[in-house]
């Protein structure tokens, strides 16, 4: 399965968006908050399905990452956060605890 490539940050959500990936998550405590639904999800809640990096063009330090996440209930969303020297090492080390999708089973 392909995975898609994404030139910027904006097209990358862009494009998750229109494949249905619509809720904003947040960090809140040991949960993830989705803005779309108010539900909280706990990492065993959720399977990262497709992960994007980003490096900005004028200045390398601005680096971003987005995950697409689905959750076991069927909600689909992305997590954005800077990552490198500037990361949000809460949020990195929750997504880190985020089951990965199987090589079939991740976005194309």
């Amino acid at each position: 399965m392909e995975h898609p490539y994404y030139q910027t940050l904006s097209q990358a959500v862009e494009a998750l968006q229109e494949k249905g990936f619509t809720s904003a998550f947040k960090l809140e405590g040991d949960h993830l908050l989705s803005l779309l639904n108010g539900l909280r999800y706990s990492p065993a809640d959720l399977r990262i399905v497709g992960q994007y990096r980003f490096e900005g063009e004028s200045n390398p330090a601005d680096l971003a990452v987005v995950f697409a996440v689905e959750a076991q209930d069927g909600l689909r969303g992305m997590v954005v956060s800077s990552y490198g020297t500037y990361a949000d090492i809460p949020l990195i080390t929750f997504m880190e605890a985020v089951p990965v999708a199987p090589p079939g089973q991740v976005l194309a």
